[in-house]
């Protein structure tokens, strides 16, 4: 079961990292995370930042509207976004 969970304005849920993939695509859901591949590799926060950019180009919103909350330095993530509804954000689990 994929968890999303309302935080005032916000929502946030569990993301699971695949970096060095060979494309960017949302996977499904892995133990209740949205699993992610991403091209980019772990180093100086690359993976990061195509993981915000992925679900911030997935979701319509600015960049500026997804932002990692904790998990910076691993594979599992806590992910914050701001501006979409709980529904567009369960979406993402149909790829």
């Amino acid at each position: 079961m994929f968890d999303v969970r309302a935080n005032g304005e916000a929502w946030s849920f569990a993301v699971r990292v695949m970096p060095r993939a060979s494309r960017e695509r949302v996977l499904g859901l892995h133990g209740g995370a949205l699993k992610v591949a991403l091209t980019a590799p772990p180093v100086e926060g690359a993976a990061n930042d195509a993981l915000v950019t992925l679900i911030a180009k997935a979701l319509g919103l600015p960049r500026g509207a997804v932002r990692i909350v904790r998990g910076e330095k691993s594979r599992d993530k806590l992910v914050e976004v701001t501006g979409a509804d709980e529904a567009a954000i369960r979406a993402l689990v149909a790829g």
